[in-house]
């Protein structure tokens, strides 16, 4: 645990203890019953002048900071995400199955007059904002437990990137000072974003809007302002109104792929040179493309996998999370809303991924079987991985942890034997 200087006066009993107590709570996994800790609040006076010189009242950071407590278990997770470290077919078949997608146009259906008006005004499609929604919050159904005050000021004072957290905890403190949301309201991800779209507290401080009128940016409890808020980072980050994300493409096999990447854009033109079509077999010309607009070939796969060229509007996605495969999340369950065929291309793996469903069908299966894994949820944790591996030894099978179409596959002709031998 990285300390400050002025710190090194504290004794070795108050670190050693802050140590013990940060490896136990991260363990438990416990938000909520830490304990106050010496150097966290000798951390937090040394963060309030600038705080101060940030816009905050003394007295606001005083009513904010005098019973905050760390959690410590947030330090564990700032090395994992599961952007990054979830195989793609594995993190979209979670993110867009059957059941977002009809939840979604429910939600477009639902609120078709606001977002009608969200995208007179900002250009960006009433999918593409539906479809963040969908993929941040499920719709406003999970916006994270974490108190932000709490996480980040665990992170402005502990692990890496504390600087960055110092500002995210900082505007967290503006925004209760402004009263846009009260401080019970302001939980979220362990990292900091809350509401329906999930924003960074200096992400609300720029770019939410108050679409209703009210007098107050509140994308917690307000979902006009969440949608709108969400089209307005989307306009803000570069989004072109009228054209598309992208699409997939299918590609001759003498074209070089090596070195191609969303970033190595080229005009429409090269790509029509070299042999590329849509994946439907049309062109690649359609609807504002240009044979001089920029496009990127996306390989989220590899050369083996689906292949997408990608436009600017691909690059404006990209920035609200910083993960080709968010990004494409979010791509493809806005085309999933507004009736577009599925991927066509098959992932390059003979384990596919499992939808929602199917993964709470997995987890039902554990808990008939008496592992402790919590309810059946359709979220694969660690209980649920360390479950599914003990069964695959059982089984025979590689004990990946993975909750794929191959354990799936196996579990169902268990229960049918079962039921043949039960009869």
């Amino acid at each position: 645990m990285k300390k400050k200087l002025t710190l090194l006066s504290l004794s070795i009993f108050i670190i050693s203890s802050a140590v013990a107590h940060a490896t136990d709570t991260m363990n438990n996994n416990n938000v909520t019953s830490v304990l106050p800790d010496a150097t966290f609040n000798a951390c937090l006076a040394d963060l309030k002048p600038a705080a101060i010189r940030s816009g905050i009242y003394t007295e606001t950071y005083d009513q904010y900071t005098k019973n905050l407590t760390p959690d410590y278990s947030v330090l564990d997770k700032l090395n994992y995400q599961p952007e990054f470290s979830t195989p793609i077919w594995d993190y979209l078949s979670g993110l867009v199955d059957a059941e977002r997608i009809e939840a979604g146009q429910q939600k477009l259906n639902q609120y078709q007059n606001v977002l009608r008006r969200v995208s007179e005004v900002y250009g960006v499609p009433a999918e593409t904002v539906v479809a963040v929604w969908g993929v941040e919050s499920n719709f406003g159904d999970i916006s994270g437990k974490y108190p932000l005050l709490q996480s980040l000021g665990t992170l402005s004072c502990n692990g890496r990137r504390q600087s960055y957290f110092r500002t995210e905890f900082f505007a967290a403190l503006r925004i209760l000072q402004r009263g846009d949301v009260t401080e019970s309201q302001l939980k979220g991800s362990w990292a900091g974003a809350f509401g329906h779209t999930q924003f960074m507290p200096s992400t609300y401080e720029r770019l939410a809007v108050d679409f209703d009128g009210d007098g107050r940016r509140d994308l917690v409890s307000n979902t006009d302002d969440a949608l709108a808020s969400t089209a307005n980072f989307l306009k803000s980050a570069g989004w072109q109104t009228g054209m598309p994300w992208g699409f997939e493409v299918s590609v001759p096999s003498n074209v070089n792929l090596t070195g191609q990447s969303r970033r190595n854009k080229k005009p429409l033109s090269d790509w029509i040179a070299q042999g590329l079509q849509r994946i439907d077999g049309s062109s690649l010309l359609q609807g504002q493309l240009t044979m001089t607009t920029p496009a990127g070939l996306f390989m989220p796969a590899g050369e083996k996998g689906p292949k997408f060229l990608v436009f600017k509007n691909f690059d404006a996605i990209y920035g609200y999370n910083a993960a080709e495969s968010y990004a494409l999340a979010i791509a493809y369950l806005s085309d999933r809303l507004s009736g577009k065929a599925s991927i066509q291309t098959p992932w390059p793996t003979d384990d596919a991924g499992t939808s929602r469903a199917e993964r709470r069908e997995i987890q039902n299966d554990l808990l008939a079987k008496g592992y402790d894994i919590g309810q059946a949820d359709g979220l694969i944790g660690d209980k649920t991985k360390q479950a599914i591996q003990q069964e695959q030894i059982k089984m025979g099978l590689s004990p990946t942890g993975r909750a794929g179409q191959v354990f799936l596959s196996a579990i169902r002709k268990q229960q049918a034997h079962q039921m043949m031998n039960t009869n």
